[in-house]
């Protein structure tokens, strides 16, 4: 992790890619389904390294972002992030995440679960900081919105940027 963000993939890669997302944005759970499973195979392909800028604007409207983004970062302690990321996605509320719901969510997980560390993070929020740097990050990119992916520090060429819900057509924009 660096500055409020969560790095998949190795630091050496050619190309950097940041995408950020909110836990309760309906178009960043459709990113997630459709383009999420192409970045983290050319993360693992070692082709890029991808940084997650997890943002909670969505929280002014009492969504409980906060909440969702302070569990992914527990996640990342267990080695669960992208499974946990994914299913969050999956599992999005119409209403408001919950710890009730964002530890329902981690039971599919084997190994994420547990008194002492996932589940006493997520009911006290141990890492309520961290969620203040990564939306931090998030204001610093100047982004209005979510989700928006970041080739190199740049936005997609525009005849690209509608490629973000397709995993195929991504790949392709990033490589």
């Amino acid at each position: 992790m660096e500055g409020g963000t969560v790095v998949v993939g190795a630091t050496d890669a050619p190309h950097t890619v940041r995408v950020l997302v909110d836990p309760h944005c309906g178009s960043c759970a459709k990113f997630e389904r459709t383009g999420g499973e192409a970045l983290l195979k050319l993360a693992g392909d070692g082709g890029l390294k991808v940084e997650y800028v997890l943002a909670s604007f969505l929280d002014e409207r009492g969504s409980g972002s906060g909440i969702a983004v302070n569990a992914l970062r527990a996640s990342v302690d267990k080695g669960k992030f992208a499974e946990y990321q994914a299913a969050l996605f999956a599992s999005q509320p119409k209403g408001r995440f919950t710890d009730e719901l964002l530890l329902r969510i981690a039971d599919g997980m084997p190994g994420l679960r547990g008194a002492g560390d996932f589940d006493k993070a997520v009911a006290e929020q141990t890492y309520k900081a961290w969620v203040g740097e990564a939306a931090e990050a998030f204001r610093a990119t100047g982004a209005r919105g979510t989700p928006l992916v970041l080739l190199d520090g740049k936005p997609l060429p525009a005849r690209a940027a509608g490629s973000i819900f397709d995993g195929a057509a991504l790949a392709a924009a990033l490589m």
